[in-house]
């Protein structure tokens, strides 16, 4: 049995198969995910799992170099955009990289999802709580 923390196999193996520059965004219950890119859905219940709890998972094992969010979030959803954001200074600390973060409007955020290896659904039913993560290398 695996013993790291992110013991989903569809996201574990997400993670095995991306590259560099690949895309994966983690969305809300209600983020359209177009059929042509793959859903990976964690949703339970609203709220289960949050946002947050998918990032944390997701960050065990993925090497990240930007974050896209949409620039509604700030004033819309200001405590998750602020625990994202915390999200991202401990992965930066943890890494010893810096990690750019990127505000597009919400629009362009749906376009560019469109692009990503993946979209995990979690459970969150609070607004503009989405992220795209552009994977990094580890050397």
């Amino acid at each position: 049995m695996k013993k790291t923390t992110l013991l989903n196999p569809a996201l574990s193996a997400l993670v095995a198969q991306c590259g560099h520059f690949d895309e994966i965004t983690v969305g809300d219950a209600g983020l359209p995910i177009p059929a042509h890119v793959e859903r990976i859905d964690m949703a339970l219940s609203p709220g289960v799992p949050s946002l947050v709890a998918c990032i944390d998972a997701l960050l065990t094992e993925l090497q990240i170099q930007s974050v896209t969010l949409a620039t509604e979030i700030i004033e819309i959803n200001p405590q998750v955009h602020q625990q994202i954001l915390q999200r991202i200074e401990q992965e930066q600390r943890h890494s010893g990289r810096q990690i750019e973060v990127v505000y597009i409007s919400h629009d362009a955020f749906k376009q560019q999802s469109h692009h990503s290896r993946a979209i995990v659904r979690s459970g969150e039913c609070t607004p503009y709580a989405n992220v795209i993560f552009s994977c990094g290398v580890p050397f």
